[in-house]
């Protein structure tokens, strides 16, 4: 049978919530077109009811995903970059039809995304070293700090970068030992709904990363306001709708990351997340816990704050 006799067999996008595929508890979806207005695909329109569920499944993998070392949080993380690899064509089609790429440099964003994530999952054993260490203190105790993550992060990923910004919030949030609700581009919602196809034929637990399409400020709001979130990364947010989910933010005393001013950070532009990413995404939702040990004869118990 010829192609041209064949009927199109189009993909069905779900969200990624507790390490399942469910369609939006409202039943809603919108349309997603590329850079000419052409039509893609149907996402998605994920409901209030939708988010509180992801901050459940969230919460519910913290505690074996935090727990787990940070060696093996590594392998895990390179799992997920060996997944991708595999998959490297279709994300280049995704990243090319949303934002408007030539194929080749499509293809450039998705190697950049994919050793990006390798270079997070190279982190995970490190980070401590150089967020922890031994504090000088007057009297017969070692004083160690060790960082911990924060907990549940909510990620309000990048409006234009599809697939590198998405890989740059994500990963570093998850390396650490916490565990996200992503809110994907409104307007490039695929590459993140695809992203979530990969993390669940790898080896990361369902819940740890849990991936949302919709209206970002529908979706951001009740999450900035829920008290069992831990944290929020403001990234995708323009200035308005970050200052208010801030407010929000400090009922709980949720940490947050703000976004960077236009022009001085790569979260307004596509291009510049191929920019060195630092550590700063990695210590900005970890706590530090201190821990005195007293030396010599005054016993073997320590104490902690």
């Amino acid at each position: 049978m010829s192609d041209q006799n064949r009927l199109s067999v189009f993909k069905t996008y779900k969200l990624y919530v507790g390490g399942k595929f469910p369609r939006s508890e409202s039943g809603r979806v919108y349309e997603v077109t590329d850079s000419k207005g052409q039509w893609l695909a149907n996402a998605p329109k994920s409901s209030r009811k939708d988010a509180r569920d992801a901050v459940v499944a969230a919460r519910k993998a913290f505690g074996g995903w935090s727990g787990a070392t940070a060696y093996n949080r590594g392998q895990v993380l390179y799992r997920v970059a060996e997944m991708l690899e595999g998959r490297k064509d279709q994300f280049v089609r995704e990243v090319a039809a949303s934002e408007g790429l030539s194929k080749s440099k499509a293809a450039a964003v998705v190697d950049a995304a994919i050793d990006r994530w390798v270079w997070y999952a190279g982190w995970t054993d490190k980070i401590g070293q150089i967020a922890g260490g031994a504090n000088p203190v007057a009297g017969p105790f070692f004083n160690l700090s060790t960082p911990e993550p924060t907990g549940v992060v909510a990620v309000l990923a990048p409006r234009k970068s599809s697939f590198l910004g998405l890989v740059s919030v994500i990963a570093p949030v998850i390396a650490t030992g916490n565990t996200a609700v992503v809110i994907a581009s409104a307007d490039a919602p695929l590459p993140a709904l695809s992203l979530g196809e990969v993390l669940a034929t790898s080896d990361v637990p369902g819940g740890v990363v849990n991936i949302l399409s919709g209206v970002t400020a529908e979706l951001a709001a009740p999450l900035a306001a829920h008290q069992d979130v831990n944290a929020i990364d403001l990234t995708g947010a323009d200035a308005e709708l970050a200052k208010e989910l801030e407010i929000a933010a400090a009922d709980n005393l949720k940490r947050v990351l703000r976004p960077q001013p236009v022009g001085a950070d790569s979260a307004s532009d596509s291009a510049g997340w191929s920019a060195s990413p630092g550590t700063h995404r990695l210590t900005a939702f970890l706590e530090t816990k201190t821990v005195w040990h007293p030396t010599g004869a005054l016993g073997a118990a320590g104490s902690s704050y």
